[in-house]
């Protein structure tokens, strides 16, 4: 019998290096705790001229771009609502990326989970995962770059997949089905793309932990997902984050078409 894996320590936070010095990011789902807060905190640490917030959650962004802005200068974030199932809030929102001047990053985090059986599932419960998840993270790529290119932009996306998309798990046929389907849109949309120097990849974390997961998932379950990582731990939001920004940097200029495993379980 496989012993549970001792729990390693958190790492220390990593000081930013002006990776994305200048850069216009756009972030969805990105109030809150979990990682398109950090994604968005971590790129204004390494420097990102604007950062541009997106979520469904109008109050909790609205707290959110205020705080980052006390600290990292309120001229630096900016934010509009955003229901990336619905098409003209996606333009709206790359529309306040236009008045800063553009987006140079879009990260496309916006996702929609659950657990049911594949025997108890609903078409309304399948179909509003698969809006969100996978045909909300096409509407992000397609409003991005198109901009981009319109403004010869050399630009970059980065998508939000997950480990789900390479392996089974009970009770998730709808969220598995949508990652798997952002990882194929990933790599098919960066050879459209790839003409016009825009680069376009995935991360795809296993189980990261905020308190909004913590409050919506079991204990049991948690101990579960926690015992098949490599680190006995969960992964920080802003880990995943580091991982996003290295995309988003010249540090990867010769990758696209990639979905980068941010944990020990790809396969």
């Amino acid at each position: 019998m496989i012993e549970a894996r001792v729990a390693q320590p958190v790492p220390a936070y990593v000081a930013g290096h002006g990776l994305l010095t200048g850069r216009r990011v756009v972030v969805t789902a990105a109030a809150g705790a979990g990682i398109g807060a950090a994604a968005a905190r971590r790129c204004l640490e390494e420097g990102a001229a604007v950062v541009v917030l997106g979520d469904t959650h109008a109050g909790r962004l609205e707290s959110s771009a205020a705080e980052l802005g006390a600290e990292f200068g309120a001229e630096r974030v900016r934010w509009a609502a955003c229901d990336v199932t619905v098409e003209e809030q996606v333009e709206a929102l790359l529309d306040v990326a236009e008045d800063a001047g553009g987006v140079d990053v879009m990260i496309n985090n916006a996702g929609l989970g659950g657990t049911v059986s594949i025997l108890e599932m609903a078409d309304e419960q399948w179909s509003k995962v698969l809006d969100v998840t996978l045909n909300g993270t096409f509407r992000s790529v397609r409003a991005a770059a198109r901009r981009m290119v319109r403004n010869d932009v050399r630009g970059v996306i980065i998508n939000n997949a997950s480990v789900i998309g390479w392996r089974a798990q009970e009770g998730q046929a709808h969220y598995a089905a949508a990652k798997a389907g952002v990882m194929a849109l990933t790599r098919s949309a960066a050879l459209d793309l790839a003409p016009h120097g825009i680069r376009v990849n995935a991360v795809s974390p296993s189980l990261a932990m905020h308190p909004f997961l913590a409050k919506v998932t079991s204990e049991e379950l948690l101990e579960q997902l926690t015992s098949r990582e490599a680190f006995g731990r969960a992964a920080e939001p802003w880990e995943i984050a580091n991982v996003m920004v290295f995309l988003a940097s010249g540090y990867s200029s010769y990758m696209t078409g990639e979905v980068v495993s941010v944990s020990s379980q790809q396969a």
